[in-house]
Parts: structure tokens; sequence; C-alpha cells
């Protein structure tokens, strides 16, 4: 098994040091880089493209400020937030940013070893007290189950492009988009394109 290569972005040492240890007692993950700041966090995406670059929240330079420029350096690094903060606007604003998860650091390492997974497997992860507040708020949570490439789909049909059109776009088979569909409009609890498209930008 090849195992998953993860980077830390956090200025608290004692922290860093920790989820270090943590990371390291589990077989199918290696740490291949550390740093303390927003700039450190995009150099360790650039220099070691990680498949995993968990990173501060609040930090020097902003953890948030430094999503996109980590992704447009690394596009295949997985981006996961860890806060110390309990609120539910940061955690929006990080997916919307295009981050795969958002982790509380008071999280335990059994939790932060299945959000490192769920994140490379391809779906979003956020911790369930998070998504116990954002029920609270009376936001939507459906956004996180949705893969990367359900979220591409449904962000196409939100423009109004046909499945023959989406198919072409992301060079897949039209065959493949209406499988995509169909999970889609399971997860948005929708019965057609239209509505999927409509709840979907109601999440936004």
């Amino acid at each position: 098994m090849t195992a998953i290569r993860i980077a830390i972005a956090d200025d608290h040492p004692l922290f860093r040091e920790g989820v270090r240890r943590s990371l390291s007692e589990t077989d199918d993950f290696v740490v291949v880089g550390e740093g303390a700041s927003a700039d450190d966090a995009i150099t360790l995406a650039a220099s070691h493209r990680p498949d995993v670059l968990l990173l501060d929240v609040s930090m020097p330079g902003g953890g948030m400020d430094a999503i996109c420029e980590i992704l447009a350096r690394s596009p295949r690094t997985k981006v996961l937030m860890l806060t110390a903060s309990e609120e539910v606007e940061p955690l929006v604003a990080a997916l919307r940013r295009g981050a795969a998860g958002y982790v509380v650091k008071g999280a335990g390492a059994r939790e932060l070893a299945e959000a490192i997974r769920t994140v490379v497997g391809g779906s979003w992860f956020v911790s369930p007290f998070m998504r116990a507040r954002m029920v609270e708020k009376s936001l939507f949570v459906e956004r996180t189950s949705m893969t990367r490439r359900e979220t591409e789909v449904i962000e196409l049909v939100a423009e109004g492009l046909s499945n023959k059109h989406i198919a072409r776009r992301l060079d897949l088979q039209e065959k493949t988009i209406k499988h995509h569909m169909t999970e889609i409009l399971s997860k948005l609890g929708a019965t057609n394109r239209t509505e999927a498209a409509i709840r979907w930008r109601q999440r936004a």
C-alpha cells in the first residue's frame, strides 16, 4: 500500500509535534514536511506536493487566505483545515475556497486519521461536532457528502449545461455523467436536474 503523504502547517510547535507523532504511529501515513505560516504552507505544497496538507485556520499570513494559492501550486493536494474555533462561518468559507475538510483541534487521533483517509478518497470531511453546529444554525451539510466529481457535475448543471456537454467539458462518457446525476439527485433530495440545480444554488 502506498503511504499517504502529509504536510502540516501550524504555528504552534507543540501542537504540530503532537500531530506528527500521532500520524507517525499509523503505517500508511508519512509526514513529508512542516511549516508555521501561510507562506510555509504554500511552499510545502509547491515543493512536496503532499496528498494532504493539514492547514491551521489562524496562523501568520492566514490559513484561509492560503487555500487558493496552495491548490494552484498543487491541484491534487487535499487541504484539510485545522481549527480551535467552533464558529460555522469559517467552515463554510473554507469549503467554498476549495478545502476538502475541516477538523476541530480537539479531535482525537482516530478522527484525524478518518478525515485524512476520507479526503484522499475524494469526499469531504467535517468534524461531527461542526456538522451538528451547522444543523443548529439551519445550514445545509449535503455539500460535504458530495465527491469532487459530483460537485463539478452539479456546478455545470447549474450553469445550464446538458449531460452531453458536461461529458465533453469533463472528458467523460455521457453514461458516467448520468450515474453522477443519480447520486446527486439522491444526496440533494431532488426529483430532477432543475430542482437539483436550484437546491445547490440555495446552499451556496
